[in-house]
């Protein structure tokens, strides 16, 4: 059981039907091809969906990936139908979208971010710390941004994800995290 949380989109980017996994930045070329900067972890794990639901302006298009690929430090990717730089630079700032029920199943123990924010984060010793605003990688660990809403000191804390450490137990059922952490730092 490794207790885990994959990579997933962190505050405002997700609704009830979707996680962003990423999103279309700049073209790359003039075929088409866009600079795709990825959610997932792994970061060219976005690749494995043959097609992506992109939002832009608030509508919602379905393209598929006709091919991706790894390019410098970050992902180009080219989308059928799209094969100028005009079309390419249309679709720059849109977000990648996947249906919710597309994500693949976890192993017992393992979360998606969009799964955590939200919870109430508590002490063991039932002390309300706030809620998960959202997570970030730092590359050592995970780490858990917990805002004080409803917490006795209205503050942010930044929480190392660090499952059977500082993360005693997640209930996503009950919408809480339970953590070892002193309400004073």
């Amino acid at each position: 059981m490794s207790h885990s949380a994959q990579r997933q989109p962190a505050d405002d980017r997700q609704n009830d039907d979707f996680v962003v996994l990423g999103k279309l930045t700049s073209p790359y070329g003039i075929k088409g091809w866009m600079r795709v900067y990825s959610y997932t972890s792994p970061m060219k794990g976005i690749l494995d969906y043959a097609e992506w639901v992109v939002r832009q302006n608030g509508q919602l298009s379905r393209y598929r990936l006709k091919q991706g690929r790894p390019q410098g430090r970050g992902l180009v990717a080219q989308l059928e139908g799209v094969d100028y730089r005009d079309q390419a630079e249309a679709l720059a700032g849109a977000e990648i979208l996947l249906p919710k029920q597309e994500l693949p199943d976890l192993e017992s123990g393992d979360y998606y971010w969009y799964q955590l924010e939200g919870l109430k984060v508590t002490t063991l010793d039932s002390v309300s710390l706030g809620m998960v605003a959202y997570l970030f990688e730092t590359g050592a660990n995970d780490v858990m941004v917990v805002k004080g809403e409803g917490a006795p000191d209205d503050r942010e804390r930044l929480l190392p994800w660090l499952p059977g450490d500082v993360v005693k137990s997640v209930d996503l059922e009950a919408g809480e995290v339970v953590v070892d952490w002193d309400p004073e730092f």
